[in-house]
Parts: structure tokens; C-alpha cells; sequence
């Protein structure tokens, strides 16, 4: 298959979870809470060096992220990190569990009655090399304790998050973190863009900026954008047709190949909570965010897939998006400002048609780069 016609094929499923006990890794889809974290499970997936309460890597994540999150137990944090552990967020990066553990403490007095509801983990990996997991929630809560939102306003919010994390020994190393911050501000009734001035602000005032980068991986000089896809980060033929499939939509701006790789009755779900259904949503979402950032490059950094329970594959790739604010939408009028992205879709794929798509990437996050960016050039 050439890159100038990546008609629709169906992938290559990948290898379903093998378990040394004959058991399967869990899938959180089809499952209530207590079989997520069941008691008594024997241990189905080689775990060397993980605390004996957990059966396999899902088990793990979904496991011990109620631990510190709903019952309290932050201090597992210093079992589960390592003390040098990088976050990665959308709205800045931690350097050390310390500061970990202190965002969590903070997140948790501010919406007391938060609840993370997984909703899949996709994975890879194993004991000796470690292993990667995305794992998408959706929080729900309500504002009501003063915190960095401001005085409570007492009123309800859902936003969906992604947490990648990279895991050796019972240990998180490295995390990758997309919450859409946009969507629950909105809800709660917190004005956007007065809370993203006083982020920028702090930003500014601490040293921080915006690194204007002229040029981007898309275009290289007067070439075109590059006609083959980087398959290097792909570990089967199903991931390597989606990365030629994002390459040909996002690099290429072949949008129209949307018709033929999504299911008729396709469902979208994005930020602000969106739930849109149908092709020609998908293709007016997807456009939507180019038409932001008209000279992006689009740029996957990690991908995973697992075979289904629901049938078909399962993919969760992390991504980044680089280019300038030059066009008009949800961030109001061009502004020039540099802008990066970072975001995780978690694709459903099944008979060789996309027919699910989560797409996570914070809002918030380029309205506060863009409010920096400004402050940058008044001083």
C-alpha cells in the first residue's frame, strides 16, 4: 500500500494477553469496580517486583489509583513513584514525587467528592522491560471547597483525563498526564479566560515562556509535507496502518479520507465533553483543531494496542501538535502565538473502520500560552 492511497485494511490484531496460569489480562469495559479490583484473583500475568495484591498491569493501575485517589491513601505515592518521577501535564511539568504528592493532596480537598471512573487501559509491555499503560477516566465531582478555582460554586462537572504512565517494579518512572481543564471550568461557571490570565501571569512572573519555533517537522524548508509516515514507533501492521492513516489526515490535510476509514456510525468523543456521532463529525472536529493551528505538524510519540473484548483493536496514541495560533475558533481571533498540543486519542477499530475515537487535549492549556505569549510582548 502506498502513502499517496491508504485505503482501509483491515489491521492486524494484535497478540491477546497471554497469562502464565492460562487466565487473561482484565479489560475494564464490560466490568463493574469490585471485578476490576477483585479479592483473592490469582496472579495471571508475570508481575517480578510488584506489591502480591496485583494479578496483572491492569489490575495495577486501576488498582492503586483508587487507593491514592478514593481512599485516601496518598502516601502510596512514595511506593508507586519513583522519587525522581517526571509528570508531564498540559498545564506544566513535576520533577519530583514530592510535588506529586502535594498537586494530589491539593486536588483532593478542593473536590472532596471526586471520583475517577476508568473507563479503559490500553497496554504493552512486560516485567523485565516494564510496562506502558494508558488509562482514560472520567472525573466527576463538584466544586465545593475554595481552592485554585476560586470561591466554590457549588455546581457538578465531568471531564475525561488520560494518565500514560511507564512502570518497572511496581514503580511509575515517567507519566504523561491530558486532563481537559477547559470543560469542567465551563461547568462549574469559572470564566476561562480571567483564570487562564492569572495562570500566564504566574508563569511570567516565575520565569517561564513560550519558545517560538519558526519552523516545525511538517515542512522542512520549500518541501512538501513528508509523503511516508514514521512508522518506527509502531509494533504491529494495525499500528502502522493508523499512523499512515493520521499522517495522510493531519500532515497531508487529506481530510476526506475520513470517509472511508470511519464506520458510518462512528461515535466521537472529545473535549468539553462532546459526544458527537457520524462521519461528518469526526471530519468537522478533526478540521476544527487544524483550523487553529493551520501550519501544525502533527507528530505521534507513542503507540499500544490490545485486542477487544468488544471485538476488533483497541490503540491509544499519545501525540503533539506544533505551529502557531493563526486561525480563527474557540481561542478567539489569531493572535500569531506560538502554540503546542499535547493530546492521547484512544481509537476503537473493528472489520478494518474506525468506530470509536477519544480524542483528550486541554483548551485551557493553549489559551494560557497564548495569554504568556502576550505578556511576553508587552514586557
Amino acid at each position: 500500500m502506498t502513502e499517496s492511497n491508504p485505503k482501509p485494511v483491515k489491521p492486524v490484531e494484535s497478540a491477546k494477553a497471554a497469562a502464565p496460569s492460562g487466565g487473561s489480562v482484565l479489560q475494564v469495559e464490560r466490568r463493574d469496580f469490585t471485578q476490576l479490583v477483585p479479592e483473592n484473583r490469582p496472579r495471571v500475568q508475570s508481575m517480578r517486583g510488584f506489591d502480591e495484591s496485583y494479578t496483572d498491569i491492569v489490575d495495577y493501575i486501576i488498582r492503586c489509583t483508587h487507593r491514592i485517589w478514593d481512599e485516601r491513601d496518598v502516601g502510596l505515592i512514595y511506593s508507586h513513584y519513583t522519587h525522581n518521577c517526571v509528570a508531564y501535564t498540559t498545564l506544566g511539568t513535576m520533577y519530583d514525587r514530592e510535588t506529586h504528592i502535594r498537586d494530589t493532596i491539593q486536588r483532593l480537598v478542593e473536590f472532596p467528592d471526586r471520583r475517577g471512573m476508568a473507563q479503559q487501559v490500553i497496554w504493552r509491555g512486560n516485567d523485565v522491560d516494564g510496562f506502558y499503560t494508558s488509562h482514560m477516566t472520567h472525573g466527576l465531582g463538584r466544586h465545593s471547597e475554595f481552592g485554585s478555582w476560586g470561591k466554590p460554586t457549588g455546581r457538578t462537572f465531568c471531564t475525561r483525563t488520560v494518565a500514560e504512565c511507564m512502570i518497572l517494579e511496581n514503580k511509575i518512572y515517567k507519566e504523561w498526564i491530558v486532563r481537559d481543564n477547559m470543560g469542567p471550568l465551563i461547568q462549574v461557571g469559572v470564566d476561562p479566560q480571567v483564570f487562564a490570565e492569572g495562570l500566564a501571569r504566574k508563569k511570567f512572573e516565575n520565569g517561564e515562556t513560550v519558545l517560538d519555533l519558526a519552523e516545525n517537522r511538517r515542512l522542512l524548508g520549500q518541501y512538501p509535507p513528508e509523503s511516508e509516515a514514521d512508522l518506527s514507533i509502531a509494533h504491529n501492521e494495525g499500528e502502522e496502518q493508523l499512523l499512515r492513516w493520521l499522517h495522510h489526515i493531519y500532515n497531508k490535510r487529506m481530510f476526506g479520507l475520513i470517509r472511508d476509514i470511519y464506520a458510518p456510525n462512528c461515535q466521537w468523543h472529545g473535549p468539553l465533553m462532546r459526544e458527537l456521532g457520524g462521519v461528518a463529525a469526526v471530519l468537522q472536529q478533526t478540521m476544527r483543531l487544524v483550523a487553529l493551528i493551520p501550519d501544525c505538524a502533527f507528530v505521534p510519540q507513542h503507540i499500544c494496542s490490545v485486542d477487544s473484548e468488544e471485538g476488533g483493536t483497541k490503540y491509544a496514541l499519545r501525540w503533539t501538535m506544533d505551529g502557531h495560533h493563526m486561525g480563527y475558533g474557540s481561542l478567539g481571533a489569531p493572535t500569531g502565538h506560538h502554540l503546542s498540543v499535547m493530546g492521547v486519542t484512544h481509537f476503537h477499530i473493528r472489520d478494518g473502520k474506525i468506530v470509536d475515537e477519544w480524542v483528550v487535549y486541554d483548551e485551557l492549556s493553549m489559551l494560557v500560552q497564548i495569554k504568556l505569549a502576550e505578556l511576553q510582548r508587552a514586557a
